[in-house]
Formats: structure tokens, C-alpha cells, sequence
């Protein structure tokens, strides 16, 4: 059994999608939000889950933050920390302190549009294929070793609302599959890249799929 602690800051949409794949193996043991009024704190709350706040506000700064977080964070023995929707820049320290055995998803094909407003610049760019990635964390940020990535055909009446939520959908098939391979321990990082340990399907889908 895998303990598996998650950190969000709203809803928690990824991490409703990971509890309801009810993935053998996994024990999600805790929701952490950084922010009070994160919807997602009650949904897993109401499922038997253990959540905790710990506002960033109350924080001098970003290093005394991650040292808390880390401190509340160890207190459950994660073998994985899933970050879903978790809007913080974490520190190098916290980052390597759970090296290997944390991940990301964000809503771009890394390693293209890191950062913020990806949907947006990828229409504005012209491009004809979007898609998400789920990554194991480094401390630069949103260039962590990828394990897994989907992929979206950019309809030509796209808006960012419209490909942003097809993109959730697809988000919400990879993420879980992603924590079941570490489960499973069929991932490994070799020379900066993740090995998925065979059998294990394609690790690029596109939907809709191409004619």
C-alpha cells in the first residue's frame, strides 16, 4: 500500500478524478489545501479522507511556507505527493526533499508553455494540437522528467474555455493512470527520462483521434 498525500488550492478536480479511479494499492491519506476556503477540502472530507489547511498567508515568506508544508506533509509517511491544482512555486529544498515522488500535471504538451495562461498562448500561437502532461517535479519549474501526455486536436472555434475544458477531461483520464504506474512501481527515471515498466499502453492519446 502506497500512501499518497495531495495538495490543492480549490476544488480539486484532478484529485476528485484520482479518489474516484480507487486505485489498488493507493491509500490517499490526506488533502492539504493552502487556502481556507478550498472547495475540495469538503468533498474529500465528506469520502473519509483526512484533510489540513496551512494558509501560505500566515507565512513570512515562500522558504518558511515549504518548510511547514514539508513538516505537515511527513506526518502522514508519503511514499507520493500529488500536486493537483496546487498554485504555489515550491522551493528547490522542498522540491529535492521529495525527489522522485512528486508529480504535476499541467495543462500543456511540456516542454512547451511553461508557466501560466497555456490554453490562451497556445491559440494565439496557431497551434493545431494542445494537451496536458504529467510530471515528476524538479525544482525548474514545469520541466520535470514526463511520464505521461495527452493530446487534443485545436478546433478552429476554440476558445480557451472550450479547449480548456476538453483539456480537464483528458487531464482526468492521464492523472490517474499516472499515480497507478507509481503505484505499480512501473516508473523509473533513467538519464533525465521516465522508463514505464512493460506491459503498459501508449503514453501519448489523442482525442479526437485523427482521420
Amino acid at each position: 500500500m502506497k500512501n499518497i498525500v495531495i495538495l490543492i488550492s480549490g476544488r480539486g478536480s484532478n484529485m476528485q478524478a484520482i479518489v474516484d479511479a480507487q486505485i489498488t494499492g493507493a491509500n490517499i491519506c490526506a488533502v492539504i489545501a493552502n487556502r481556507p476556503d478550498a472547495a475540495g477540502l469538503a468533498w474529500a472530507a465528506e469520502r473519509g479522507i483526512a484533510t489540513a489547511v496551512l494558509d501560505h498567508k500566515r507565512y513570512a515568506g515562500r522558504e518558511a511556507f515549504d518548510t511547514a508544508l514539508a513538516a505537515l506533509i511527513d506526518g502522514y509517511a508519503p511514499d507520493l505527493i500529488v500536486l493537483a491544482g496546487f498554485m504555489r512555486i515550491l522551493t528547490a529544498d522542498f522540491v529535492n526533499h521529495y525527489a522522485g515522488r512528486l508529480i504535476n500535471i499541467h495543462p500543456s504538451l511540456l516542454p512547451a508553455y511553461t508557466g501560466l495562461n497555456t490554453h490562451a498562448r497556445a491559440l494565439a500561437d496557431g497551434v493545431k494540437v494542445a494537451g496536458c502532461t504529467v510530471h515528476f517535479v524538479t525544482a525548474e519549474l514545469d520541466h520535470g522528467p514526463i511520464i505521461l501526455q495527452a493530446a487534443l486536436a485545436v478546433l478552429d472555434d476554440d476558445s480557451v474555455e472550450s479547449l480548456s475544458g476538453r483539456m480537464l477531461v483528458q487531464e482526468h483520464l492521464i492523472y490517474p493512470q499516472a499515480v497507478r504506474w507509481f503505484v505499480e512501481e512501473k516508473l523509473s527515471i533513467t538519464e533525465g527520462k521516465v522508463r514505464i515498466a512493460s506491459p503498459s499502453p501508449a503514453a501519448v492519446l489523442i482525442s479526437p483521434p485523427v482521420l
